[in-house]
């Protein structure tokens, strides 16, 4: 199971929001290229960015920072999110380097997007699911739909997307645990492997998740999105990778 810590980009900065709340923002460096180099040399597997302004405007706003952290660690699989809403932009996020793009808001609105994402670029393609009490969120989780999280999962269960990151928005940011329960009661009805986001706290979340990961089924759980908790450092990225590794 991957530690995967997160850099949110607004305005240019890396920052952290709580429950998704834009007026709940911390600014955490204001050089975002600068803490991915410190994320690559802490042992950082992979790195997950949003673009945040991106995904409120239905289009990239910081992509000119995220191929610059792209060229600057060449070796640091990337995964971002966050604006993406066609072919084309998915694509030239592919050429920079990027490994994998995340496409959230667009899967709830034409799901068939992603299918041809897919075919277009195998094995790079994420479906970002964000939940509130269960429910799909969408528009940089400014809008709650209709669709349940467990039925957009199984809806992509044959599409060919590399895995779901579910974000739970009432624990994003907040420090009080990962919801485990939801989490891997998702896992056990996929059939995409699952990448837990939103409340990560500390070490003993890590556990409790790699714990799960073990019974839950489906396709498993292959990787958690720590954010604040790492910045704040109540959760040490070595250790828990380390821990995951166990």
């Amino acid at each position: 199971m991957l530690v995967i810590p997160a850099i949110d980009l607004k305005d240019g900065k890396c920052v952290r929001l709580r429950q998704g709340r834009f007026d709940e923002t911390t600014v955490f460096s204001e050089d975002p290229v600068e803490m991915a180099r410190q994320w690559c040399e802490r042992g950082a597997r992979r790195l997950h960015m949003v673009d945040l302004d991106g995904a409120v405007a239905g289009s990239p706003r910081n992509a000119r920072i995220v191929k610059a952290i792209v060229r600057d660690n060449p070796d640091l699989p990337v995964q971002i999110g966050g604006g993406i809403r066609n072919l084309d932009t998915a694509e030239s996020y592919i050429e920079a380097g990027v490994r994998y793009v995340i496409v959230g808001t667009q899967a709830v609105r034409e799901p068939e997007f992603v299918a041809a994402a897919c075919e277009r670029f195998p094995g790079q393609v994420i479906v970002g699911i964000d939940a509130k009490n269960g429910m799909v969120a969408t528009q940089g989780w400014l809008e709650v739909s209709e669709i349940s999280a467990v039925s957009l999962t199984q809806r992509f269960a044959d599409c060919g997307a590399s895995a779901i990151v579910y974000t739970d928005i009432s624990r994003d940011g907040m420090m009080q645990g990962v919801n485990v329960e939801a989490t891997a009661g998702l896992a056990a009805q996929s059939a995409i492997p699952l990448i837990a986001s939103g409340g990560v706290t500390d070490l003993d979340d890590i556990t409790r998740l790699k714990q799960a990961a073990a019974g839950c089924g489906g396709a498993g759980i292959i990787g958690v999105i720590a954010g604040r908790a790492l910045y704040e450092g109540t959760l040490d990225l070595g250790r828990a990778q380390a821990e995951a590794d166990a």
